[in-house]
C-alpha cells in the first residue's frame, strides 16, 4: 500500500506545483490546497499505514498491548487541516478583494496596478 501512496503523493505534489506556477490566482490557491493535502498524506504514510487498536492502556498495565495505533500523526494532521482551512479562507477573501480592485484574475495584470 505504501508504494501506491508514494506515487499518489508524488502526483499530488507535482500537480500542486504545476497549478501554483500558473498565472491565475485561483489556480494558485487550488495548488496550495493540493500541496497541503499532499503533505498531510505524506505524514500519514511515513507514520505507517498499519491498522491497530486504540492506544488505550488497560487498568493494571504499565504500557499498552502490542499493535496499537500511533495517535501523534493523527493529531499533527488534524492540526494541519485546521491551519490549511484558515489559510484557504484567508486566500479566498484576498482573491475576492483583489478581483474587486483589479477586475482581473491574472497575476501579471495585478502587478501592473502597483503605483
Amino acid at each position: 500500500m505504501e508504494p501506491l501512496m508514494a506515487v499518489a503523493i508524488g502526483l499530488m505534489y507535482a500537480t500542486a506545483i504545476f497549478m501554483m506556477l500558473r498565472r491565475s490566482i485561483v489556480k494558485l490557491v487550488i495548488g496550495l490546497m493540493l500541496l497541503s493535502n499532499a503533505a498531510n498524506l505524506l505524514i500519514f504514510t511515513t507514520a505507517g499505514m498499519t491498522r491497530g487498536a486504540p492506544p488505550l492502556i488497560p487498568e493494571g498495565m504499565m504500557q499498552p498491548p502490542s499493535g496499537v495505533a500511533d495517535p501523534l500523526p493523527q493529531a499533527v494532521v488534524l492540526t494541519a487541516i485546521v491551519i490549511a482551512f484558515g489559510v484557504l479562507a484567508f486566500a479566498v477573501v484576498l482573491i475576492r478583494r483583489a478581483y474587486e480592485v483589479v477586475k482581473a484574475d491574472d497575476l501579471d495584470k495585478m502587478k501592473d496596478t502597483d503605483t
